[in-house]
């Protein structure tokens, strides 16, 4: 057995795996409905899709047999692959909205244009289907552009989405949980330069194709797990919850051109008011609290607050807590000089010490230490 068809085999047992990982035993541990579902199956679907082509590759020994066959497999099978994973990451972003009908279709269209340009090439080359000729090559070159020009397509799309997102979660939660969507970014390139890399390694031999074949595999066995773990947890429940916030409709709601339209004049000093009693009573210093936490408390709408909060130089909830608390800790850190960090963090609402250093360091350039040492000196 070749290094090739060794790496065909881990391959498609690899992808056999995944495929019943996400058909068989996360139904039992998914509660969060129906969205999960649909993006769980649409990545089954594109798990299955790369087992037939590893399989078929395999079987075949096409490589063996010359190039423009396996060329033209895996185009055929990688192009819909490709689409149903970017369907089921796209899936998870839109949430309830769902997808266009649009943005589903492409893909597809992509797909048929691809098995019609080889069908087309047979037919013009009339010859048998194991022979290597011109009108075959330039189909899979085009096929090629193709599957670069679709995954470029959902790759904007999806990272669009993701930022959404980020806005969403930072507009909801105390602090920055951009980590709860860091695999889902990492996923997007992975796509992106399988299709980017397809013109240029697909048509080589060798250890090009091993270590893009390599790469596939790995970047692909990330995405499930890393998938089948944010299902299982509760990233996904959060992740849902700060979207439903952000996507409930108000109609009372302003809907600034800029994200820093004025509200009215006395919507703003009543808001203003009401904000600056409950940081005097100190609701900005309680850890784990949400916008709607927040609201609540200062007994105002959310969409009131946030459309306050889009006056501010922050903008979004996270930010701006996170600003209100740092400030908090230096002064904390100025009176009590004494304290560890660990005390600071849970008295200015930071949670932890870890994310408190993390956070001060990032905001003020400086770690706890280096600006308690900096006030000494100032003192001296």
């Amino acid at each position: 057995m070749t290094m090739m068809e060794q790496m065909q085999f881990c391959a498609m047992v690899l992808m056999a795996l995944l495929t019943l990982t996400l058909a068989l035993p996360l139904p039992k541990r998914v509660v969060h409905g129906t969205l999960l579902n649909r993006s769980r199956w649409l990545m089954a679907g594109a798990c299955a899709m790369l087992f037939v082509q590893f399989l078929l590759q395999y079987l075949l020994g096409l490589r063996s047999r010359g190039i423009p066959q396996a060329v033209m497999l895996n185009l055929l099978l990688f192009v819909p692959s490709s689409w149903l994973f970017s369907l089921s990451i796209l899936s998870l972003q839109r949430g309830p909205k769902g997808l266009h009908r649009g943005e589903f279709a492409f893909g597809g269209m992509v797909w048929i244009i691809v098995v019609a340009l080889m069908v087309v090439a047979f037919l013009i080359g009339e010859k048998p289907i194991s022979s290597n000729t011109r009108e075959l090559r330039w189909a899979e070159v085009a096929g090629s552009v193709l599957y670069m020009v679709m995954q470029i397509y959902y790759g904007i799309i999806e990272i669009r989405e993701l930022r959404h997102m980020r806005r969403s979660i930072n507009d909801y939660f105390d602090r920055d949980m951009g980590e709860l969507l860091s695999w889902m970014k990492s996923g997007i390139v992975i796509l992106l330069l399988m299709a980017l890399l397809v013109p240029i390694v697909i048509f080589s031999s060798g250890w090009p194709l091993v270590a893009y074949g390599l790469f596939s595999m790995v970047g692909v066995y990330y995405l499930v797990i890393s998938f089948v773990c944010y299902a299982v947890s509760n990233d996904a429940h959060m992740v849902q919850e700060a979207g439903q916030h952000a996507e409930k409709s108000v109609p009372e709601e302003p809907k600034p051109g800029n994200g820093k339209a004025p509200l009215p004049a006395d919507d703003c000093r009543r808001i203003e008011a009401a904000v600056s009693q409950w940081i005097a009573d100190g609701g900005h210093l309680h850890s784990g609290i949400t916008i709607q936490t927040a609201a609540d408390e200062m007994k105002l709408p959310r969409y009131q607050l946030s459309a306050w909060l889009k006056t501010t130089e922050q903008e979004l909830f996270s930010p701006w807590i996170t600003h209100l608390r740092i400030e908090e800790a230096k002064r904390t850190m100025t009176m009590h000089p004494e304290w560890s960090n660990d005390i600071v963090a849970e008295q200015c609402g930071f949670g932890s010490r870890s994310y408190f250093q993390t956070v001060f360091r990032k905001q003020t350039g400086m770690t706890p230490m280096q600006f308690m040492e900096r006030n000494k000196t100032d003192k001296e």
